[in-house]
């Protein structure tokens, strides 16, 4: 009886190949085949009658009829939201009136009206051997229609009374279940229940910086049995320093930043979850400082992907960010509002900061000095008899593959920073520009290092050396702007460079702009040399017969060690020769022969003639 995950399920499944019209048509065929299972249909040929209501005994016997309802309910729901939905695109929201919104009303409450049926047959669990945590799925997603239905009514206070109550029955059953259902909730609430809250707190004009958790403990009615029941099991519900702790570092509302900071500018955090986001920043970052710290000898990739902890946070800060824009700019609000401004603002800090996060994991997974250095890796090659394995040092095409994902690593990087330079406000700043090209000058030196190297490897001296002097000329560049460093390196890699890790990198260059400069001289000199004797006169004893007074080379008077070769013979005469040289083994064989011929030559008297007329052979 998972109510939430049936819901939340035929939603996904049918909003992402179409909308609310195509998840309809989609309920009626799978109401038809529910129905038609249960034998719940009028029969063929009759007069309509009414169907007989699902009772307790029905529930009991066939789990099917808790999915005939919420089909139905859904149905209604998904008719309510298409003509919504429809009526909004083409003539906007504030402008549906009449019929059609009496209909829209209506639709929700049938869909109301069968929700409080299944919360109804369900209290009564002798019969239907339902379960409490299926009991409270319904009734949060039948006050999650009841408010819908208030919100259309612009009810506002009702709206929040039956939205906060179902948020916090929501949150208290993700609590109590595991990750993986942590997240189906999650993605509910954000989609239908907290937009709700937070638009019906500001038709109440609550303040903007009041968060969420803080409504939903005000408004949530206190009367109803299902929160008595929660609260009676867990008192500290309301407050629990569970769920506060996954919006704040400590779980209270004053560990919340007020203000924050970009360049020389400070302003104040109005939106709620902006603020909470970046509190949540705040403490992951302390927390990767803190492992980064005590496992330094833990695997790139690990580290790399302990940054996944910083960048949640961080995007959540620029989603909320974006969102409270829209609103206002929903709302009319114009570009020069004093509201519009600091969130401009904010919007810039908190995209710097989710780049710099991701940029400091590219710097970690690029190794070493940011990757400045080629270390030599070992690797075990496991043999085939599953003995033993042998340690081999890795070839040269495994090389050229790690410089590959390291020139990949700076393309994201360099693309990160370009990305900074359309955000709001910082084309203005001409200092914080030059502060940018010296940052995009240092990572282009890397990536000109990483592909020299592959051109090292590749024993192509000369692209190495022109590469790695433009990877010299731009490491110049950045470290002629002194400004953009830091002196420490207490905290985890970011966007921010040190003025060691310049001074580095500019030392580290100039000495294999040295080193490949004497590379490429020798290089030039063997060439020289080799180009002289191009042509390579045979030896002397070949070139007897021709007189040379001068310029004789007297080293190379024969080939030795001496090669077979093919020398000029009669094969005629080896072949006469042959008949009359008596090689090992051949006396017996010939003697042989004689002796047999002249016997032969006794018994048959005279010897016959060949040929015509006795010539020939």
């Amino acid at each position: 009886m998972d109510v939430t995950n049936f819901v939340v399920s035929q939603r996904e499944k049918a909003l992402l190949i179409g909308d609310y019209g195509t998840y309809r048509k989609q309920l009626s065929r799978r109401l038809l085949v529910v129905r038609k299972k249960l034998h719940y249909t009028s029969t063929k040929g009759k007069k309509y009658a009414a169907r007989p209501a699902v009772t307790a005994e029905d529930i009991a016997r066939n789990h099917e009829f808790i999915y005939l309802l919420l089909l139905t309910s859904e149905r209604a729901w998904a008719l309510a939201m298409h003509m919504k939905s429809t009526h909004s695109a083409e003539s906007g929201a504030h402008k549906i009136t009449g019929s059609t919104k009496s209909h829209i009303h209506s639709r929700l409450h049938k869909a109301s009206i069968y929700a409080g049926q299944l919360v109804e047959l369900l209290k009564n669990k002798e019969t239907t051997k339902a379960t409490s945590e299926a009991l409270l799925e319904a009734q949060a997603y039948y006050v999650s229609l009841r408010g819908a239905i208030e919100f259309e009514k612009q009810s506002w206070e009702n709206c929040l009374l039956e939205c906060s109550e179902a948020r916090f029955i929501y949150t208290t059953l993700a609590q109590s279940r595991g990750p993986k259902q942590e997240d189906l909730f999650r993605d509910l609430l954000n989609a239908t229940i907290d937009p709700s809250i937070r638009y019906a707190a500001y038709q109440l004009k609550l303040p903007r910086t009041t968060s969420i958790d803080t409504i939903v403990s005000r408004y949530v009615p206190q009367d109803s049995e299902f929160v008595r029941e929660i609260l009676k099991e867990r008192p500290d519900a309301l407050h629990d320093p569970a769920t506060a702790q996954r919006k704040t570092p400590s779980g209270n509302a004053e560990n919340v930043p007020k203000t924050i900071q970009w360049r020389s500018r400070v302003v104040t955090l109005e939106d709620a979850a902006t603020a909470q986001a970046l509190a949540a920043v705040t403490n992951a970052e302390s927390k990767l400082s803190a492992f980064l710290t005590t496992n330094q000898d833990v695997a790139r990739r690990d580290k790399a992907a302990a940054y996944d902890e910083v960048l949640i946070p961080s995007q959540d800060a620029v989603d909320a960010t974006k969102t409270a824009i829209d609103e206002l700019s929903a709302e009319g609000v114009s570009q020069g509002d004093r509201r519009m401004q600091a969130l401009q603002i904010t919007r810039t800090a908190v995209n710097y900061a989710l780049v710099g996060w991701r940029i400091g994991r590219n710097r970690i997974l690029c190794g070493r000095q940011d990757g400045a250095f080629l270390e030599a890796e070992t690797y075990e090659k496991p043999r085939k008899d599953d003995k033993t394995t042998t340690i081999q040092e890795e070839s040269s095409g495994r090389k050229l593959g790690r410089l590959r994902e390291r020139v990949v690593l700076y393309d994201s990087t360099l693309q990160s920073l370009d990305s900074v330079k359309g955000l709001p406000g910082v084309a203005a700043d001409q200092e914080f520009v030059e502060e940018l090209e010296a940052k995009q000058a240092y990572f282009a030196a890397l990536r000109c290092l990483a592909i020299s190297r592959s051109h090292a490897l590749l024993s192509e001296t000369n692209n190495a050396l022109a590469l790695l002097s433009r990877a010299l000329d731009l490491s110049t560049q950045a470290s002629a702007y002194t400004s953009v460093t830091r002196t420490s390196d207490e905290k985890p890699p970011n966007l921010d460079i040190t003025i060691t890790q310049s001074s580095n990198l500019h030392s580290l260059l100039q000495s294999l702009v040295s080193q490949h400069r004497a590379l490429v001289e020798i290089d030039n000199i063997q060439s020289a040399h080799s180009n002289k004797n191009t042509t390579p006169l045979p030896p002397l004893i070949e070139r007897l017969d021709e007189y040379r007074p001068t310029n004789v080379d007297l080293t190379k008077l024969v080939i030795y060690p001496p090669k077979i070769e093919p020398i000029p013979v009669k094969p005629l005469f080896l072949d006469v020769a042959f008949n009359y040289i008596e090689y090992p083994g051949r006396t017996r064989k010939i003697n042989e022969k004689a002796v047999n011929g002249v016997a032969e030559g006794a018994k048959g008297g005279e010897e016959k003639k060949k040929g015509w007329f006795g010539f020939g052979r």
